[in-house]
């Protein structure tokens, strides 16, 4: 059973609320806005889990409470901060309100970097496992990495052009930009295999270790057509 708690905010007290909620351990779940035809003003209802608190209350007697930050009044140009920057899931949520309602949200904070918001704590909900999440990361990081180092050496070639000295930079610049690809290359298989890994896992194991079977045949065959 879950326990829904509703609580009554002024607009320019929600980022400290949501601060608050964060740093107890509050996990986001939805934001939506309705419009009040009496007045034309706008609502929102921001949703989150306190993790902490729902962990102890399931253990007592299997619920856990639903918290709702409610904000009434809203004109429809009046500014919204966004929360982004505490809960980077809440941009679909935002973009939809702006979408549907033209509601002003300033400041949204977001860079999902190729990957939608991620969790892998198993209650009160699950998206991934630790092992993926950790394996998309690590992905994320080489990714920028590798694009720094192709942004540096892109320039470093740039600088040296239309001389001589140039062509001796382009080299380095050339190979430098070749070890981004290789690491990135790296880090995408790497992600590709905890993914299959997380997939084989969920499946019947007989099922699996067909599936294993064939991918190890693939690989082989892949093998020999690199080395022929």
């Amino acid at each position: 059973m879950q326990k829904a708690i509703y609580t009554t905010v002024e607009l320019d007290a929600l980022l400290s609320h949501v601060q608050a909620l964060k740093g107890a351990g509050a996990r986001f779940v939805q934001m939506h806005a309705e419009r009040n035809v009496d007045d034309g003003t706008y609502r929102l209802v921001y949703t989150f889990i306190n993790v902490r608190a729902a962990q102890e209350q399931i253990a007592q007697d299997g619920s856990y409470a639903i918290e709702n930050l409610v904000v009434e009044g809203i004109d429809q140009y009046q500014e919204i901060p966004s929360i982004s920057s505490y809960y980077p899931a809440v941009f679909p949520f935002e973009n939809e309100a702006h979408d549907l309602f033209g509601l002003a949200i300033t400041d949204m904070q977001i860079d999902f970097k190729g990957f939608f918001y991620q969790v892998s704590t198993a209650e009160p909900m699950s998206v991934i496992t630790p092992e993926v999440k950790a394996a998309r990361e690590k992905a994320m990081k080489v990714r920028a990495a590798a694009e720094a180092k192709a942004r540096k050496a892109a320039a470093a070639a740039g600088e040296g052009a239309g001389d001589a000295a140039g062509a001796a930079v382009a080299q380095p610049a050339a190979a430098a930009g070749s070890d981004a690809q290789h690491d990135e290359a790296a880090a995408k298989a790497a992600l590709k295999a905890a993914e299959m890994e997380a997939k084989l896992a969920a499946m019947d194991p007989e099922k699996a270790a067909k599936v294993r079977a064939a991918l190890a045949a693939k690989a082989a065959r892949d093998k020999q057509k690199k080395e022929a």
